[in-house]
């Protein structure tokens, strides 16, 4: 009966079909995402406080921000936090996977072990790290009973982005290592045991054979772990508050500083545009790397 129904539709009614069970989930988005970020593209040419109606000013906000030397500083911050973050995350995990992908006993244990991080809340983590790189906390602790000074690890402007650092990358290698787990899996065993009668074995059957076929895994973290990055905000709101001396701070935290601090709402739209631009030009070049190198790899197949 339901065959005969759907028989009986024009192919107009079988086209437009699978459009409308697309449209609620549309709605949705436009409601949520799409009409706050066209709204936020008009406020950036505004001035608004919250208080009074927004006030058309054009190019003023942009030509503010040329001129901000916070936001500047903050863009450094970022791209340096991308810098240092990503190839970490991109590559760490997946050494600790071909580890955690072994066959003995009680690896199971370790696969919890390393990724227990991930489960814990980002409050948490970042007020325990926070003890642990206080001036009496366990590091310095450590270093006095050692013979050394303690260190100013988030009191210092060299050290406080750095030392945020290590928090994102302790509480993601779990996540990417699980990614890299399931890719792992994937890959037949027989193509390792071909490689060894080859003479390819140890380290090397790694870069022979997983490397290559985890590249999408590797694009995949590569991405999510960028976009971690860019987006950073809660380790520094916890640990540093952006200090010391704008060291630490990085454009997403700048973005809330000047909407919920300072109330300065088109200026914070501002900045959150020319981020969007930012990340979207990256992520159109990243897109025609991987395509260029995809095509590089059909082509010696």
């Amino acid at each position: 009966m339901n065959k005969t129904f759907r028989e009986s539709w024009s192919p107009m009614q079988r086209h437009l079909t699978p459009y409308l069970f697309l449209l609620p989930a549309l709605i949705v988005l436009g409601i949520t995402v799409f009409y706050p970020a066209l709204q936020a593209f008009y406020l950036s040419f505004t001035r608004y406080d919250l208080i009074t109606e927004p006030q058309w000013i054009g190019w003023k906000n942009f030509q503010r921000l040329s001129k901000d030397p916070v936001f500047w500083q903050t863009l450094r911050n970022t791209i340096l936090y991308l810098v240092c973050v990503v190839p970490i995350l991109a590559i760490a995990p997946l050494a600790l996977a071909i580890l955690v992908n072994q066959k003995l006993r009680g690896i199971r244990w370790f696969r919890v072990a390393y990724y227990t991080p991930v489960i814990i809340s980002m409050v948490v983590a970042g007020i325990a790290w926070k003890w642990l790189y206080s001036d009496n906390g366990l590091l310095n602790q450590f270093l006095r009973a050692t013979g050394f000074s303690g260190v100013p690890w988030l009191t210092d402007p060299n050290l406080a982005l750095f030392s945020v650092m290590v928090v994102t990358i302790w509480k993601g290698l779990g996540y990417y290592m699980v990614i890299y787990l399931a890719g792992l899996q994937s890959i037949p065993a027989e193509l390792y045991e071909a490689a060894s009668i080859d003479g390819s074995d140890g380290i090397r059957k790694h870069w022979d054979i997983t490397v290559p076929l985890m590249q999408p895994y590797l694009w995949l973290v590569a991405v999510i772990s960028a976009i971690s990055a860019t987006k950073v905000f809660e380790e520094i709101f916890i640990m540093t508050q952006g200090g010391p001396l704008n060291s630490s701070k990085t454009i997403v935290f700048y973005v809330y500083e000047q909407a919920f601090t300072k109330l300065e709402i088109s200026y914070a739209c501002t900045i959150g545009l020319v981020m969007f631009l930012m990340i979207l030009i990256l992520s159109i070049v990243r897109l025609a790397v991987q395509r260029d190198t995809e095509t590089l790899g059909e082509t010696k197949l």
